[in-house]
């Protein structure tokens, strides 16, 4: 046992060594992003499961709305094969090298939704891109206007558990994982989160921990998040834990006074998946993956795996793909088709709802809901 201790003691010293390295890396390089000019390539990934599904309808309504900028070489829509869940494991790698050559050569990435295997060393893909991009800010909208709620997730993308998730340390009865805070990554995605509060109004941002419990990580993300919000006097900043807040937001009668959220990685994700599912479900978010360079956006759900078993793959409900695509035309400078495709959405999925994907039989197909929504924005007056 006193061999496997000191082996597992060596291998926390590499990822230790290895972690300060990146923190001294992200301190160098605050405020140092890269312009876009020219082009703008948007790669486009139809991973597995329902993603190919997906990402068809969202391709599809790319291209009837930049039409004139396609064609006058503005805007590439590229597509990138061969992130799939055979080719990764054939490979071997979270992002065959090939694959990730390619991805570098594009501005923003329209993504579906990837398989991670249980167990194992294989990666899961997301987590790779968003380290190999650097895509620190995940983004995640959810409204619910009849109830007053417009919730931003502002969740940290490249650390907490998730960024050494594969490479714990496990011994005879026992396994131990690692949970990694920066101070230069926390004062970037608070900094992102409070930015986008000034710019469209909003007054309240909830900060989202268990820094009762997780002292030094949680107590450092909370900490440099008051640091931050010191530039923001406007700003009405408030704590909560992890715990009450996944309360707060099935309570009715405190939701709606929420506006903002900044959290670290493994809080984001989970709680960002209930927020979908009081909007209507995960079918119905879309996500953004932002970095100083890159971005990334995709739908928040994953590939149903047991929809493609049951041969409903056809039956898969492109919301939250079409909604990621909105972002995406913001995010590249498209306001007025992004806002275009946010009223068609609106349409098609709140008031007119006259094709409701279902996931069964009994519902309309993935591909009838983007005819839908395509025959929506020719309609006119979007």
């Amino acid at each position: 046992m006193n061999a496997q201790i000191e082996r597992a003691v060596e291998h926390f010293r590499a990822l230790l060594e290895e972690q300060v390295a990146r923190a001294s890396r992200l301190e160098a390089a605050a405020g140092a992003g890269e312009a876009r000019e020219g082009r703008t390539v948007v790669g486009v990934i139809g991973g597995d499961g329902i993603g190919p599904v997906i990402v068809k309808q969202a391709r599809r309504v790319l291209e009837y709305l930049l039409a004139d900028e396609i064609a006058a070489g503005a805007v590439e829509l590229r597509q990138i094969d061969g992130l799939t869940i055979e080719n990764r494991m054939a490979r071997g790698e979270a992002v065959p090298a090939d694959v990730l050559e390619q991805i570098r050569g594009c501005d923003a990435l329209l993504k579906g939704p990837t398989t991670t295997p249980k167990g194992g060393t294989l990666e899961s893909a997301n987590v790779t891109l968003r380290r190999a991009l650097d895509l620190y800010a995940n983004v995640r909208p959810v409204r619910i206007p009849a109830e007053g709620v417009d919730w931003t997730f502002f969740r940290e993308n490249t650390e907490g558990e998730y960024t050494l998730g594969s490479r714990g340390i496990e011994l005879p009865g026992l396994a131990m994982d690692f949970k990694v805070i920066t101070d230069a990554g926390t004062r970037r995605i608070a900094r992102a989160a409070f930015d986008y509060a000034r710019k469209n109004g909003k007054k309240r941002v909830a900060i989202v921990t268990k820094a009762n419990i997780m002292k030094k990580t949680d107590g450092k993300f909370s900490a440099i998040c008051h640091e931050v919000a010191r530039d923001y006097p406007e700003m009405e900043v408030e704590d909560w834990y992890i715990d009450i807040m996944t309360a707060n937001l099935v309570n009715p009668a405190l939701r709606a006074r929420f506006q903002v959220f900044i959290l670290p990685n493994l809080y984001g994700d989970i709680i960002t998946d209930e927020a979908a599912q009081l909007q209507g479900g995960v079918g119905t978010a879309g996500s953004a993956n932002l970095g100083s360079r890159y971005a990334m956006f995709e739908a928040i759900h994953g590939t149903a795996p047991r929809m493609i078993e049951e041969g409903l793959g056809d039956y898969a409900n492109p919301e939250s793909i079409l909604r990621a695509a909105q972002m995406l035309l913001a995010h590249i400078g498209r306001a007025g088709q992004a806002e275009r495709l946010g009223r068609a959405l609106e349409i098609c999925c709140e008031s007119e709802k006259k094709c409701v994907v279902t996931g069964d039989v009994g519902g309309a197909t993935c591909q009838a809901f983007g005819d839908y929504v395509l025959e929506t924005l020719r309609a006119g007056n979007l």
